[in-house]
């Protein structure tokens, strides 16, 4: 039987990869991670949060970095199916958040503890590791895996 009162859409995904996989940045502990979200957030670090996010292969090579939200002066809203669909969409193996605190302070505030604690879940669910979430400011970042908070 045809219907045609409607149609459906094609989705597709699509993700295009030219970068050789030995010219892939390597993330080895959080200051890697930092060094790359601080030049993700050099112009926005005092002015307004942004969160990003590194997407990693097995061997923690960079894949690619996105960024998921920009906000406001004292916060960010980060949708975690935004950060799960991208990771499927890339083939990510594990995943580093990242965002900063105009404010100039490094301390996780209890919305970035639940966001994180979220997207660990998220994580949990499909397979893919979430490494670090780290939080940068203009002279220093906080690492939640160093702290314990991972």
């Amino acid at each position: 039987m045809k219907v045609d009162y409607f149609t459906i859409p094609e989705i597709t995904v699509t993700y295009k990869d030219t970068v050789k996989t030995s010219q892939r940045a390597v993330v080895t502990c959080p200051a890697d991670g930092a060094r790359i979200f601080e030049e993700a957030c050099k112009e926005c670090m005092e002015h307004h949060e942004e969160v990003y996010v590194l997407f990693l292969n097995r061997a923690n090579r960079v894949l690619g970095i996105s960024n998921v939200s920009k906000g406001g002066i004292s916060s960010s809203v980060t949708d975690v199916r935004i950060i799960l669909q991208t990771a499927l969409k890339v083939s990510a193996s594990s995943i580093m958040l990242g965002h900063n605190h105009p404010s100039g302070n490094t301390k996780p505030s209890g919305q970035d503890v639940a966001m994180t604690k979220e997207v660990q879940k998220g994580c949990e669910a499909i397979g893919i590791q979430l490494l670090d979430h780290v939080i940068m400011t203009a002279e220093g970042y906080t690492s939640f895996a160093d702290s314990g908070l991972l």
